[in-house]
């Protein structure tokens, strides 16, 4: 997959995309960055790319020129583009899933006050945001996307597995995770993941995902319950058991 960022920062994708196991998928060619600095492409003899708004206001709004140019260099017409914005729909794994279909795509990374809204029009973008609530720019937005997508390009984790390992993906908060020694100050791991025996473990893991799901995230704990499951006849016990309590 390729993957272009238009940003006024460049500098600050390179701890995503060089390090850890998307820099190693970079590495192999799996994935291809192309982070493309927006002032580059600027007329303006200081490079500036950004100017007050119309009808007056706070702060400065990103113009037209150098985003229109800087697309145009990588031929963008006709490919996914994403703004990040806290105006768009919250990314999830339905629209994680669906990017990571995708040969290309193109992120656009806001700053300030935002874009020219022509230029969203223009090109045809879909606002995406990570929550609610605002960031400086839209860099660390584009990282969260880039690294969360990646997660499910095939080969980038090794597995499919990997990528859906993850208990959230079922719906359910990720059960404790322990690690050696056994022992440490004091605190002990859970015995039953010493014994062997696999349909144990499983059922602790289980039960820890549905109780950490119900205290923690009681949103997604009905989401949950309102889905049809394949439950064996100890899992649905389990459930039944939690779903009874306060």
């Amino acid at each position: 997959m390729k993957i272009n960022v238009l940003t006024l920062f460049p500098e600050m994708f390179t701890a995503v995309t060089d390090s850890s196991i998307l820099g190693k998928a970079g590495e192999k060619g799996i994935l291809d960055f192309n982070i493309i600095n927006i002032r580059d492409f600027s007329k303006d003899k200081h490079n500036k790319a950004d100017d007050t708004p119309y009808g007056g206001g706070v702060g400065m709004v990103m113009f037209c020129q150098p985003i229109f140019d800087a697309l145009r260099s990588i031929n963008a017409e006709g490919k996914k583009i994403m703004y990040m914005s806290p105006r768009g729909k919250v990314l999830d794994q339905a629209k994680i899933e669906e990017l990571a279909q995708l040969d290309e795509m193109v992120i656009l990374c806001g700053h300030y006050e935002g874009v020219d809204q022509r230029v969203l029009d223009y090109w045809d973008m879909e606002e995406v945001s990570i929550g609610d609530y605002i960031l400086t720019g839209g860099e660390l937005a584009a990282m969260v996307m880039i690294d969360a997508v990646s997660r499910f390009v095939p080969d980038v984790l090794g597995t499919k597995e990997s990528a859906t390992e993850e208990s959230i993906y079922s719906g359910l908060l990720e059960y404790d995770q322990y690690t050696k020694p056994r022992e440490y100050e004091g605190l002990e791991v859970p015995e039953v993941l010493f014994n062997g025996n696999h349909k144990l473990i499983h059922l602790w893991q289980l039960r820890n995902s549905l109780e950490l799901t119900k205290e923690r995230r009681p949103d997604l704990w009905k989401a949950y319950l309102s889905k049809e499951k394949k439950l064996s006849k100890d899992e649905k016990k389990i459930l039944d058991e939690l779903v009874g309590k306060p």
